[in-house]
Formats: C-alpha cells, structure tokens, sequence
C-alpha cells in the first residue's frame, strides 16, 4: 500500500506517548492498541495523526477540513461515554465522504444490539442460546421456557463488563439479584441467557464482499476451569497480574477437526452477511462437548493490538501485523470508492 495520510480516532484518555520508554506493563495495558497502531502505520511509512474524541464532533471535522487525510483509522469504542454511541461516528464520517477502517454502522447498530442479533440469526437457524432482557423499571419474572442456569449480562456494553462468577445463576431469586446489579451498577438493561458450558471460541474475520476467515482461536482458562464453570469475567479479560497467576492466555484451538473447523468458518461468514459486518469482527462461541458452536455475540472493530488474540491469528495465517493494519486501511478505502461508484 502506498504512503497516506492516516488520521486516528480515540479516546482522549488513550493518547498514547511517543515512546513507551519508563512505563511498566499495566499502564502500557490502557493504550496499547493506540500505541501499536499509531507506531505501526509510521513505521510503514504512512503519515499519521491521532485526535481524541468524546464528546464533540466538531474536531474530527476540523481535522479533516485542515489537514486533508486519505483515510481515518476508527478506534472509538464509544461516544458520550455511550457504547451504542459509536455508530454515529462511523455515521458521520459516512457524511463527509471520508474514508475509515472498520465496520460500518448497520453492521455496529445490528451487532451491539445482542437481543437483535440473537434473534436474526436464530432465524437463519445458527445455534444461539435462548435468552430473555430485563429492562430497567420493569418486574424481573422469567419467561417459564428459559431453563436454568443462566449467565446475567449487559444488554448493550462490551461482554466483559460487569461479568462474574456471580453473573451464573441457577434461582430465580439469584436471577433477580443479578439483574438489579446490572441495572444498578452497569446502568443499562440486562439480558440473561442459557449459560453454555465448553470451550469458549474467538474467530476473526476481515473483508467486505469478500471475507477471509481467520484460524479458530481459544481463551484458555487455566486454573479457573478446575472444579466450576468456566466464565469469561471481566477480571479473567483484563487483569494482567490475574491472568499471569492462573494461567490464562489465547492460543489457537487445537484439536478441532477439519470438518468442524470449516462449519465455523462457514457460520462466521454467514453471521457477517446477516449482520451486515465488513471492515474487520471477531465472532464469539461457545463450543459444547457435542461439537455444536453456539453463538455468543459479534465484535465489530474488535481488539487489534499486536499481541491480541485478531492479530495473533492473523500472524498464524501469514499476515503479519503491518500488513494487517495496511489491509485494514485497503478495506476501508475500497468501501467508500464502491459507494461512490454506485451514486
């Protein structure tokens, strides 16, 4: 890919310093991505600029308008503070006819709405696990077909928010306690759902018509998965100190089987068409004793830090991190050419 001017988008709170010289590993944890990605594009010879953005629009514009970059790398997860916020921006770079990598905003608005996407592709018959939301201010009963044990969710934050031990529940008086946590604490509605015991399963993917499927990856659980049941809490995801202590990490699955590694490969594919995802996704399962891959949830513009599990499975399938980046700048670039070819 030729050079190009590559502005990004972040939160201000994950600016990330010039060098990473004097700052230990858990500060580097916060702004790790932006760091990674910003260095990364330079180092391939693209000219980069990084802008935070919360809570106003106008200096992406004012960005544009002034320096005049080729594409914009969206690495906002949020705005306003809000999850569900983050498709207006991609919205509104749509706007301005500006090219950005990552996922566009049908596909952001169907994938972070885990009651909707549950259901499409439920429709289309992919293994999902039965569930039930419980909005805020409305009486907590459970419908009599939604059997126990359930995992109590955020209905519209990232996964890991507010997940515990304590989020797997097997009463209805536990069920009701955890649903007023997620409404009380998180401050959204919740969602319970079938709790799928097995081997929990990452699968990216990039591309916009044509998609490449990237090898099945695993979180290991380590010294969690003796004697209880395996949970990807927020603590498991994100603390450093905590997953060096039990063991935990991502690797690549191993011992799936030719014939069950291409049925995945051919769900993530059909998930990405029914939920409109382009850009790059990860695509989250759980894997049961009997072979059957349930489907969690979608992650458009997921983690791509270097050594996180996207990118580690893309290494694995021969293309390395600047290369990825440089595909991900291509993908966005071709989209915002094909809509204009159309008009």
């Amino acid at each position: 890919m030729k050079p190009s001017r590559v502005l990004v988008l972040m939160h201000p709170d994950f600016t990330p310093p010039d060098s990473l010289k004097g700052y230990s590993e858990k500060e580097k944890h916060v702004w790790k991505t932006e760091y990674d990605v910003i260095s990364t594009l330079r180092e391939s010879g693209h000219e980069v600029r990084a802008i935070g953005v919360q809570h106003e629009l106008h200096p992406i514009r004012e960005a544009i308008d002034e320096w005049k970059p080729d594409v914009v790398f969206n690495l906002l997860e949020q705005f306003h503070g809000e999850t569900a916020y983050d498709q207006n921006v991609a919205s509104y770079l749509e706007l301005l006819r500006m090219p950005y990598t990552g996922c566009n905003p049908r596909g952001l608005m169907l994938a972070r709405g885990k009651a909707l996407s549950k259901k499409l592709l439920s429709y289309h018959r992919i293994p999902t696990p039965a569930f039930a939301v419980f909005p805020i201010g409305r009486k907590i009963k459970r419908p009599a077909k939604l059997g126990f044990p359930l995992i109590v969710k955020s209905l519209t934050e990232d996964s890991s928010v507010g997940i515990a031990q304590a989020s797997v529940v097997d009463s209805d008086e536990k069920l009701a306690e955890r649903v007023k946590f997620v409404h009380e604490r998180v401050g959204t509605d919740a969602i319970a759902e079938q709790f799928i015991d097995g081997r929990e399963l990452y699968v990216g993917v990039y591309g916009n018509d044509r998609l490449r499927v990237l090898p099945v990856w695993e979180l290991q659980f380590g010294e969690d998965a003796q004697g209880k049941l395996t949970v990807a809490t927020e603590k498991l995801k994100h603390d450093l100190d905590y997953q060096e202590k039990r063991g935990v990490f991502y690797g690549r699955a191993e011992n799936l089987s030719p014939e069950l590694t291409r049925r995945i490969q051919r769900i993530v594919k059909r998930i990405c068409v029914t939920l409109e995802l382009d850009g790059y996704n990860r695509i989250d399962f759980r894997l049961t004793a009997e072979g059957v891959p349930y489907f969690l949830e979608a992650n458009p513009n997921p983690e791509i830090a270097s050594k996180e599990e996207f990118a580690a499975a893309a290494a694995h399938d021969g293309m390395p991190y600047p290369d990825l980046l440089n595909r991900i700048l291509e993908l966005g670039i071709s989209r915002a050419r094909a809509v204009l070819q159309t008009e």
